[in-house]
């Protein structure tokens, strides 16, 4: 994405800043390899919740707060049932089901589906945007 503005300095949206490269790039998730790294560091697992933004954290309610209850993913059950194209409710419920379900089995199965949604390009981009809308809490 570019840092390009509007005249009063707030950031254009998402799909005016993001390039072609860019867009090639989310197509194939090649933007996710880096993460590998805190796989390798322990900080994360292949398979869980996608970790968020630090800023979500005050705007959770108890049963969404229950995705950490495992080690963040770069691959889980709401990005094989749709990404970005799900809400932020559905999402956490997927979350906390895998949190609830979570099993070799399970992972092996996510993984599976993680590389048939990549060959595939699904759920990429949200209805309304080429990324997700910013989560602004359960009001």
């Amino acid at each position: 994405m570019t840092d390009e503005r509007d005249d009063a300095g707030n950031l254009l949206p998402d799909e005016r800043r993001l390039s072609t490269v860019g867009k090639l790039i989310r197509k194939t998730s090649l933007d996710e390899l880096p993460q590998l790294l805190n796989v390798i560091l322990g900080h994360m697992s292949l398979v869980g919740p996608r970790p968020l933004l630090k800023e979500y954290l005050p705007l959770y309610n108890d049963f969404q707060r229950r995705r950490h209850e495992v080690r963040p993913g770069i691959t889980g059950w709401a990005q094989v049932n749709g990404r970005n194209t799900v809400s932020w409710p559905q999402k956490f419920t997927y979350d906390v089901w895998y949190v609830d379900h979570i099993s070799f089995w399970l992972d092996i199965k996510i993984l599976f589906l993680t590389v048939m949604k990549v060959f595939k390009a699904e759920g990429i981009s949200s209805g309304t945007s080429v990324t997700m809308e910013r989560f602004h809490g359960n009001n």
